[in-house]
């Protein structure tokens, strides 16, 4: 398990780095930050440590911050620092779930003494649910879900976590995120990998269909209804059920799922007759189910009644450091697909799956690999793949293709620059001036520009 840290948040500058100072003398690994939003992008279900925050802050608040961690993950322990006006929200913020609060001024030991104890429970709350999914089977959920970004980490962490259990579960993710591929898995490592697996296209079904479809119906039931016929959700029994795109449900279907979840039993159409129903409900969705309640195009009671888990798929461009590697993964799978045996994928190429954007996500990726491995152009599907433009100056395409080189390079080892400068066969000086040169540096090619190399 990595070292434990505290993540402390203050807007006053003198206060948070003297606080940071203080906590370190006392073998605290502690990251400040001066703002609640950045406090955001660091936390995550498989987090280890803490948060520390003040209350009063300029932009987000240490209170909403709080309520912001703790949909995220409700066992990060969150300790509120307070003035003294502010004692009475700070028992409030206990009511509401905040591990501690302390009122300035404060002893610093009276805070590391705190923070020692929150470490404590929040390491048996990962190491118990670290035993519980290592006590299931062993899975293939990296291979399904590769990617080394803190994002991906956190998704295959969650997925294994929750695995074991019947949670009905929300999915949220832009098209082409991999959805499905995380609907799939969860039912695959889950105690009913061995029934059936039903995946129902909310937005496929013709309106009129959808509750035959679903709930089944007798002889007799409507106009063609000629024979008895099981629905889908009745053929899953004992497994897991798939709604894909559920904000496309007709709003009158919806009351009638939303009784289904509540009582797990279904009635088919032309039928008095109940029908028990033992199934996991996976739901995916595109869209913020949260804006459709607003809007009043889905109801809130079944929001609330299937996120018991809510799991997040990124986008491409919020791990864009994971698509050299996605993109090498996906050209493998695609050699072995159409019987190429090894394709070899040139640095410059990879270069430039980095730097170009990916609105379709893993799809479109896919898609890509698929073209590159049969060798038509990755954009457009027809022809060969494109060469470098004969307009340029021979000085100016050899730069260029050396720029690639190394740039790819550098991103197909996920930054490291050892590998880089010993496959290429220069030595390190050598490629740091080539850096320097192409102005480039590790982040940059790998998706990141507004990093520096460290």
């Amino acid at each position: 398990m990595s070292t434990p840290l505290v993540l402390l948040i203050d807007d006053e500058a003198e206060m948070r780095r003297s606080t940071a100072q203080a906590l370190e003398l006392v073998d605290l690994e502690v990251e400040s930050l001066s703002s609640a939003e950045e406090a955001l992008t660091r936390v995550g279900y498989g987090f280890h440590g803490v948060v520390v925050s003040d209350i009063r802050m300029r932009g987000m608040d240490g209170m909403t911050l709080m309520q912001r961690v703790r949909e995220l993950d409700h066992e990060i322990p969150v300790i509120l620092v307070t003035g003294h006006g502010d004692v009475q929200l700070a028992v409030k913020a206990m009511h509401e779930g905040a591990y501690d609060f302390l009122e300035k001024p404060f002893a610093l030991q009276t805070l590391a003494g705190v923070i020692r104890r929150a470490l404590d429970r929040r390491g048996l709350v990962l190491e118990n649910r670290r035993l519980r999914a290592v006590a299931g089977k062993r899975d293939d959920i990296e291979a399904r879900l590769p990617g080394r970004t803190p994002v991906m980490v956190d998704l295959r962490y969650r997925l294994r976590t929750i695995g074991a259990s019947d949670a009905d579960t929300l999915i949220i993710g832009e098209t082409g995120a991999g959805k499905e591929v995380v609907a799939r898995a969860l039912h695959d490592i889950s105690s009913r990998a061995e029934r059936p697996y039903i995946a129902i296209n909310c937005a496929a079904l013709p309106e009129q269909l959808f509750e035959s479809e679903l709930f089944g119906h007798e002889a007799g039931a409507f106009a063609g209804a000629i024979r008895p016929r099981h629905g889908k959700f009745e053929h899953a029994r004992g497994g897991t059920i798939l709604l894909d795109e559920i904000g496309s449900m007709p709003p009158d279907l919806q009351a009638k799922f939303l009784r289904v979840l509540q009582e797990r039993t279904i009635t088919r159409l032309g039928s008095n007759e109940t029908v028990a129903l033992d199934v996991r409900f996976i739901a995916t969705s595109k869209v913020d189910l949260e804006h459709e309640v607003a809007a009043g195009r889905f109801r809130a009671d079944l929001l609330y009644r299937l996120n018991v888990v809510t799991l997040h798929v990124p986008a491409l461009d919020q791990r864009r450091a994971d698509i050299p590697l996605l993109f090498l993964h996906l050209v493998r799978e695609a050699s072995a697909r159409y019987g190429r045996g090894d394709t070899e994928v040139a640095p410059d190429v990879i270069s430039d799956i980095a730097e170009r954007d990916w609105p379709g996500n893993v799809r479109e990726l896919r898609n890509a690999a698929d073209r590159y491995v049969l060798g038509l152009d990755m954009r457009t599907g027809e022809g060969a793949r494109s060469a470098e433009p004969d307009s340029l100056r021979l000085s100016d395409r050899v730069a260029a293709f050396e720029r690639r080189i190394i740039a790819g390079a550098i991103a197909a080892h996920g930054g490291a620059l050892r590998p880089v400068y010993e496959q290429l066969g220069i030595s390190r000086k050598t490629l740091y001036e080539k850096m320097q040169k192409y102005d480039l540096d590790k982040n940059v090619a790998l998706g990141n520009p507004d990093e520096q190399a460290s």
